[in-house]
């Protein structure tokens, strides 16, 4: 037996200064009233730069260093994916913004348009915060197909949750769809999320 058309993610960690970071963050989330606006209407309970401040990397050296670092794991993904492309010289990352979820926040279902490769870093992971959960891209196409078993190999479920610890990278192809349920941690879950797209 063959498994064909694979669809992979990527999962590491990045060694930095977690404590500096959720700092500046907290700096961000302070300052930032357009920011709080968007994530009024848009980001329900929860607050996120998207709206406001999506180039953070090109503002804060801070910012720019964790670039800088995710970029090695980028290119390491590319290759896992037979791409004839680098951020050297092909993709870059084109926006950058921070999500802060606290309790009961959640991020519905999307994708990332326009966009290559997207990903997540996580500054604070607390116990009991809600695991980016991943969507069989195929779902659409199932038509007669039964249901799977509940202890069915992670190849063969619809659905994935992918938990994480802080200081972690998650990258992923922009097209695949996923969520953030519902935070259940009474600790806020604070990310920095990305995307890469042609240069």
């Amino acid at each position: 037996m063959k498994s064909l058309f694979t669809t992979s993610v990527y999962h590491n960690k990045i060694s930095f200064d977690l404590k500096d970071l959720a700092q500046e963050i907290n700096l961000i989330q302070k300052s930032d009233h357009t920011g709080k606006e968007w994530s009024a209407q848009n980001y329900k309970n929860g607050y996120t730069s998207y709206g406001s401040l999506d180039q953070l990397h090109k503002l804060s050296s801070t910012f720019a260093l964790l670039e800088k670092k995710i970029n090695t794991h980028v290119n390491r993904y590319l290759k896992q994916l037979d791409y004839e492309v680098t951020t050297k010289s092909d993709l870059k990352m084109i926006t950058c913004w921070v999500n802060v979820m606290p309790s009961l926040a959640q991020h519905t279902t999307h994708i990332h348009p326009q966009s290559v490769i997207s990903g997540t870093f996580y500054v604070a992971f607390p116990t009991g915060a809600s695991a980016i959960k991943f969507e069989d891209p195929r779902l659409g196409f199932f038509m007669n197909s039964p249901a799977v078993k509940s202890d069915a190999k992670l190849e063969n479920q619809r659905f994935v949750s992918l938990p994480a610890k802080s200081g972690d990278l998650v990258l992923f192809e922009s097209w695949l769809r996923h969520e953030v349920p519902t935070n259940q941690s009474k600790t806020p879950r604070i990310s920095i999320s990305f995307n890469y797209g042609w240069s």
